[in-house]
C-alpha cells in the first residue's frame, strides 16, 4: 500500500511541475508518507510503471487545506524546500512561506558538509545570503528565534534588528561586512538573546560586546573564535589575504568587555584571541558560573597563567592551548634557540 501511494504523489508532482526530476519526485513521496529523514540522491525505482495493485490516481492533492500542506512540508528540510517543492505550484510556493515553517533558519549543516570555498568569500555570494536571510525574516513573521549562517552583511543583520524581536541564537560566522552598527541593533532589540557566534567577523569590536552585555541578560553562550594565525596556510586560497591579516590585535579589550559586561556567561570560546594573562583573569573574575572554556590557540597564555586564573571557577572544563607549529612556518630568528623552552611551548604536542 505504502508503494503505490508513494507512487501516485510522484505522478501527482510530475504532473505538476517541470522543475522536480522523477528522483526528486519518488524522494518527496515516499517522505511524506514514512515522515522520515531523506536525501536527493537515494536511489529510487522508476514510478512510470504500473504498480501491481492496479488502482486508479490518488487524491487530489490540490484540495489540500493550506495547513495539511504546510505540515507536509514541514517534513522536508530546508533545502529541500527551497530547491523543489517551492518550486511546484503557486499553492506550494505560498505553503512553503507559512510561518510556522520558519522559527528557525539553519544553513550550518550545509557549510560544515562541504570544503572552504573562495567563492563564499565574494560579493556575490554575500548578497545571496543576504537575500535568502531577508526572505525568511518576511515569512517568519516575527516567529524567527534561530540564525546559523555565514557570510552574511550588515544589510540582513539591520532586517534581523528590525523584524527578529524573538530572537534567541545568533550565529554569523565569517562575516567580513558585519560591524559594530547591525551589532548594536542586534544588542537594542534581540534583547531574548542566550547564544550569540560571532567568530571570524573582524569588524565587530569590544563594543560591540559592551551592548550585548547591557543589554542581553540572558546570554549564557559565546563564541569568539579567531581564524589560525599562527598557521595561516590552511585558510590560504580560500580567504581573501587581506582578511586574513586583519585579525584583531585587541586581545585584552575584548576580554575586559567579556568579563565586565557578560557576568552570566556559561560557555565561552576565544579560539586564537591574543589574550595576556591579565585579560584571562578579567574573564574569569567577571564570569564565575563558566563552564566550558576555550583557549585553543591563545599563544599569549602559559599553564600557569590559566591556573591561577580560573582558581575561582568551579567544576569549569577548560581546552588549554595546545601548539604545533609547522616547519614551513617556524623561523630560529624570529623565535631563537632560547625561546624553544619557553614555559608557553611546554605541551605534548609541541614537536619541530
Amino acid at each position: 500500500m505504502g508503494d503505490t501511494a508513494d507512487t501516485c504523489v510522484a505522478r501527482w508532482l510530475l504532473k505538476s511541475s517541470n522543475a522536480l526530476s522523477t528522483r526528486q519526485a519518488t524522494t518527496y513521496a515516499r517522505h511524506f508518507r514514512t515522515n522520515q529523514p531523506t536525501t536527493l540522491e537515494m536511489d529510487t525505482e522508476d514510478v512510470g510503471a504500473e504498480t501491481d495493485s492496479g488502482t486508479g490516481p490518488g487524491p487530489d492533492w490540490t484540495e489540500l487545506t493550506h495547513e495539511c500542506l504546510a505540515n507536509i512540508l514541514s517534513r522536508l528540510t530546508l533545502e529541500h524546500r527551497w530547491r523543489g517543492t517551492m518550486l511546484v505550484c503557486k499553492s506550494w510556493f505560498q505553503a512553503c512561506k507559512d510561518p510556522c515553517l520558519h522559527s528557525s533558519f539553519d544553513l550550518e549543516p550545509h557549510f560544515d558538509s562541504a570544503a572552504d570555498s573562495a567563492r563564499w568569500w565574494t560579493p556575490d555570494f554575500e548578497r545571496k545570503m543576504d537575500s535568502m536571510l531577508q526572505s525568511i525574516i518576511v515569512w517568519s513573521d516575527g516567529s524567527l528565534s534561530e540564525i546559523r549562517t555565514r557570510h552574511c552583511s550588515d544589510l540582513s543583520l539591520l532586517f534581523v534588528a528590525e523584524r527578529c524581536p524573538n530572537l534567541e541564537v545568533l550565529s554569523i560566522k565569517s562575516c567580513p561586512n558585519v560591524t559594530d552598527r547591525s551589532i548594536a541593533n542586534i544588542a537594542f532589540h534581540c534583547t531574548k538573546l542566550r547564544e550569540l557566534d560571532i567568530s571570524y567577523c573582524y569588524e565587530i569590536s569590544h563594543e560591540s560586546l559592551v551592548l550585548i552585555g547591557r543589554n542581553c541578560p540572558n546570554l549564557k553562550v559565546l563564541k569568539r573564535n579567531l581564524m589560525n594565525w599562527l598557521d595561516p596556510s590552511q585558510h590560504m586560497g580560500v580567504v581573501p589575504n587581506e582578511y586574513l591579516n586583519a585579525c584583531p590585535q585587541d586581545g585584552d579589550s575584548e576580554a575586559a568587555a567579556i568579563g565586565k559586561s557578560l557576568p552570566h556567561l556559561e560557555h565561552l570560546e576565544i579560539q586564537f584571541s591574543k589574550l595576556s594573562a591579565r585579560g584571562l583573569t578579567l574573564i574569569c573574575e567577571g564570569c564565575p558560573n563558566l563552564k566550558y572554556l576555550d583557549l585553543s590557540g591563545c599563544m599569549n597564555l602559559t599553564g600557569r597563567d590559566i591556573t591561577n586564573a580560573s582558581l575561582g571557577l568551579k567544576d569549569v572544563k577548560i581546552k588549554k592551548p595546545n601548539f604545533y607549529i609547522p616547519r614551513s612556518v617556524f623561523h630560529t630568528e624570529r623565535y631563537g634557540h632560547w625561546r624553544l623552552y619557553d614555559e608557553r611551548f611546554q605541551t605534548d604536542v609541541f614537536r619541530i
